[in-house]
C-alpha cells in the first residue's frame, strides 16, 4: 500500500475520531441484552445512525415465531452495502447483542462513560465497538478516489449470544448475502484464525420413585446419575492427551454446568437431568465427539436395573478451522496491524465459539479481527465494567481499512 493511501485513511479517521466515539457511545447507551433478546429497537437505532452516515441500510426483521424458537423476543438483521465496482465481496460482520450487565459495576452499564482512556459499557468490547470499527473503516475507504473495486457489506445481527442461527446463518441461508470473504469481531490484537466448537447435551436419567422407608421398591435415578457423572469425569481426564495445532487453543474441555432432579427429601429420586458443555478443538468432528460421549453415558448405566437414559442435543457449533485462504487474509491483516500498533502482531486461536463459524461453514474464508483488547480480561468481557481503550478503536479501524483496500486491490501477501 502506497503512502498516499495510508495517509488519506489516517487523516480521515483522525478528522472523524470524536464522531466515531459518539457513534459507539450511542450504541452502548441503548440496551440489547440477550437474554431476554428484545433487540429490534437497537437494530432500528443502528440503522438510523448508519443512514445518517450515508449508508443505505437493508432491514430484515426476523419473524417473531423464529425469534421465540431461539429464546429471543425480537431481532432485525441489517446489511449496509457499499459497491465500488466489479470485484470480490467482503463482509464485515458484527453483533449488537450482549449479555446482561450483572452486578458489580462502577460505571453505568449503559452510560458509555469515558475514563482514563477507556470507554465503559455493556457491549463496548463485544461487539458494539466493531460496528463502529467496520462502519468507519468503510467510510474512510469511501472517501478515497479511486477505489480498486469490489463490494463491502456491513452485517449487523443480534443473536450471537444465542448461537447466530437467526442472524448470520439466516442471512446466508436466505441468500440475502453471498460474500467471498468475511471478517468478524476478534478478541485480541492478534488475528484469530480458529476457535473451538461446542456441543451441549442434556442427559436425563430416569428411574422409579419410592418411599425412602422402602428404597428397594424403586430405582434410584440419582445413584445412576452419579455413575454417569463419574464416568464422564474419568473420560475427561483423557482430554489432556489431545492437543490442538492451533496456537492459543490447547485441549478439549468438558463441564457439567447444570443439574436438577428429585421430588422430596424422603423420596427415591425418579429423574435427574443435567446439561454438559463439551468444547471441541478445530481438529475434532462433532459427530464423533457426540458418539463417544453417548457411549460413555450408556456404558455407565448398563448394569443399573430399571434405569433409562436419554441424551438430547441442545447445541452443536462447529469449530472454526483455519484454511489456506483465511491464513492468506491473516497474513495481510497482521502486517498492517503490526505497522499501525507498532508491535508484532501474529495469529492465534481462541477456546471460545462465535457466529463467525456460520460464514466458514458456508465456504467463506473467515478471520476474526476488530477492536479486540490486547487481553480479554483487561476488557472485562462478560463481566462488570466492560471496556475498550479508545485508542484501540481508532487504530483497529485503520487496520481494517488498510487491509480491505489491499485485499480488494488483489494484494495477497
Amino acid at each position: 500500500m502506497n503512502s498516499t493511501i495510508t495517509a488519506a485513511i489516517s487523516q480521515f479517521l483522525d478528522q472523524h475520531a470524536e464522531e466515531q466515539i459518539d457513534f459507539l457511545r450511542a450504541l452502548v447507551r441503548t440496551p440489547a441484552d440477550n437474554p431476554p433478546g428484545d433487540c429490534a429497537p437497537h437494530a432500528q437505532l443502528t440503522a438510523t445512525l448508519l443512514e445518517h452516515l450515508g449508508f443505505q441500510v437493508e432491514c430484515h426483521p426476523v419473524p417473531p415465531a423464529l425469534c421465540a424458537d431461539h429464546s429471543m423476543r425480537s431481532a432485525t438483521n441489517l446489511i449496509a452495502r457499499t459497491v465500488f465496482g466489479p470485484g470480490p465481496v467482503v463482509a464485515l460482520s458484527a453483533h449488537g447483542d450482549a449479555v446482561r450487565p450483572g452486578d458489580g459495576w462502577s460505571f453505568d452499564p449503559y452510560g458509555g462513560e469515558i475514563a482514563d482512556g477507556y470507554l465503559y459499557g455493556r457491549g463496548a468490547a463485544v461487539s458494539k465497538s466493531d460496528i463502529a470499527t467496520y462502519a468507519y473503516a468503510i467510510l474512510a475507504l469511501k472517501a478515497l478516489s479511486p477505489m480498486p473495486g469490489g463490494t463491502l457489506e456491513l452485517h449487523v445481527t443480534y443473536d450471537e449470544e444465542a448461537g447466530g442461527y437467526i442472524g448470520p446463518r439466516r442471512l446466508l441461508d436466505e441468500g440475502l448475502t453471498r460474500p467471498d470473504y468475511a471478517i468478524c469481531p476478534g478478541f485480541s490484537y492478534d488475528v484469530v484464525t480458529g476457535h473451538d466448537g461446542v456441543l451441549h447435551l442434556e442427559v436425563t436419567v430416569a428411574g422409579k420413585s419410592a418411599h425412602a422407608a422402602w428404597p428397594e421398591t424403586g430405582f434410584d435415578a440419582l445413584e445412576a446419575a452419579t455413575r454417569v457423572l463419574d464416568a464422564l469425569y474419568q473420560h475427561r481426564k483423557g482430554y489432556r492427551n489431545i492437543r490442538s495445532g492451533v496456537p492459543g487453543i490447547e485441549s478439549p474441555t468438558l463441564v457439567v454446568g447444570l443439574i436438577q432432579g428429585g421430588i422430596n427429601t424422603n423420596v427415591v429420586p425418579d429423574k435427574v437431568t443435567f446439561r454438559l458443555d463439551r468444547r471441541m478443538i478445530p481438529e475434532e468432528r462433532p459427530g464423533e465427539v457426540e458418539a463417544a460421549l453417548c457411549e460413555v453415558i450408556d456404558g455407565a448405566v448398563k448394569t443399573c436395573p430399571g434405569i433409562k437414559v436419554d441424551v438430547a442435543r441442545l447445541i452443536v457449533a462447529h469449530p472454526l478451522v483455519p484454511t489456506e485462504a483465511s491464513m492468506q487474509m491473516a497474513d495481510v491483516l497482521k502486517r498492517h496491524a503490526s505497522e499501525v500498533f507498532e508491535t508484532s502482531v501474529g495469529t492465534c486461536g481462541v477456546p471460545l465459539y462465535t457466529d463467525a463459524r456460520h460464514y466458514a461453514s458456508a465456504g467463506v474464508p473467515t478471520i476474526l479481527y476488530g477492536t479486540g483488547p490486547k487481553d480479554p480480561l483487561d476488557a472485562n468481557v462478560h463481566r462488570a465494567n466492560e471496556r475498550i481503550r479508545v485508542s484501540d478503536l481508532r487504530q483497529a479501524t485503520e487496520v481494517v481499512a488498510r487491509f480491505v483496500y489491499d485485499w480488494l486491490s488483489g494484494v495477497r501477501a
